[in-house]
């Protein structure tokens, strides 16, 4: 095959997203951006992306933020580990480097967050290395290309996929080129739908669309099912605010708030208000008033939801909870997507 070099970079210069991390691409900027764009859109992260960055300008303000406000940064955006190993990954950037990243790609690599893709974009978007930066939008772009139906998600057709790339990639402009990629496979060569191959600079040299497969490529692996888990949940009002719990620190949902809830149960009401008593709050006798159903989706499992609403007295929070105010729930408290749909509710005055 011809080189795709060529007519790939003067598509990208013509056509690419005006984006701020493109418009001033520093280390830290591309490193934040990619880790937000991880399991989510470019038109959602934007916001997150300015937000954080004003808050936490530079590499050295990440690494000493405070834990609560960099979770209250983060609300929203979901996958929480992302930004607990951005920090992480900070603090030792600042210990062992002075604060900027390494212009070196395995130096980037051995980073806690930082993947083979994350470390190749930072090298090659903002210190012009040549290594590859291969992620989903450029496998498929490639699969399709060369009429490849190997299994992207193996390990050895990713690297054969990788030489690829790398074939193609020219010295003087491997950030360009690589970003010419990603681009092409989220606006012309996209997933979930037909490739707008008349749009695209390498229509002519495609060997699925020669061959009319490129709807059955790239080749996945079937999605392990999920664990369904039953959860009960209550919000419970007081004069002094909403209950909230907060989360180990290990685990799912790290350190996060929520609702006092019960994962792996299905509890009555009277069930969890007795709960709830052993806790050492005491509701009014007031009969709990049954919440909407809700389910969210992690990974590897989905919470189906359910809950009830009960009033207490002011008194003291048990352990690992808070009386949280309407205002710090805005403010100080990160509530996780997953309880999207309690969240008026919650940040509802008794």
């Amino acid at each position: 095959m011809e080189n795709i070099s060529p007519a790939l970079l003067n598509w990208f210069y013509a056509n690419h997203r005006i984006l701020p991390f493109r418009s001033d691409p520093t280390p830290y900027h591309v490193w934040l951006s990619e880790i937000m764009l991880q399991q989510t859109r470019v038109s959602a992260a934007l916001p997150y992306y300015e937000r954080f960055l004003a808050a936490l300008p530079d590499i050295p303000a990440l690494a000493a933020c405070e834990e609560e406000k960099l979770h209250k940064l983060w609300e929203g955006l979901g996958y929480y580990s992302r930004v607990r190993n951005l920090q992480k990954a900070a603090k030792i950037v600042c210990e062992q480097y002075g604060g900027e990243l390494p212009a070196d790609y395995d130096a980037l690599r051995a980073l806690p967050g930082i993947g083979d893709y994350t470390a190749g974009a930072i090298a090659s978007i903002s210190f012009g290395l040549p290594v590859p930066a291969v992620d989903g939008n450029v496998l498929r772009v490639f699969s399709r290309l060369y009429n490849d139906d190997g299994l992207i998600t193996d390990p050895k057709v990713k690297r054969a996929f990788t030489a690829r790339v790398m074939e193609h990639q020219p010295p003087a402009a491997p950030g360009d080129y690589n970003q010419a990629l990603m681009e092409l496979g989220a606006l012309v060569c996209v997933p979930n739908g037909a490739p707008l191959c008349e749009q695209c600079p390498l229509a002519h040299l495609c060997q699925a669309r020669a061959a009319g497969t490129a709807l059955s490529l790239p080749r996945k692996a079937a999605p392990k099912a999920r664990r369904i888990e039953p959860v009960t949940l209550a919000v419970v009002r007081s004069p002094a605010g909403v209950l909230l719990q907060q989360r180990p620190e290990k685990g799912l949902l790290a350190g996060l708030w929520q609702p006092v809830l019960w994962e792996n149960e299905t509890l009555t009401p009277d069930e969890a208000r007795a709960r709830l008593a052993a806790l050492g709050v005491t509701c009014t006798p007031d009969a709990a008033k049954a919440l909407r159903p809700a389910k969210h989706i992690f990974s590897h499992i989905e919470w189906q939801m359910q809950g009830y609403l009960f009033a207490a007295d002011t008194q003291p929070a048990p352990a690992s909870c808070v009386w949280a105010s309407p205002e710090q729930l805005a403010a100080e408290y990160t509530l996780p997507g997953a309880f999207k749909a309690y969240k008026k509710l919650l940040a509802a005055a008794l």
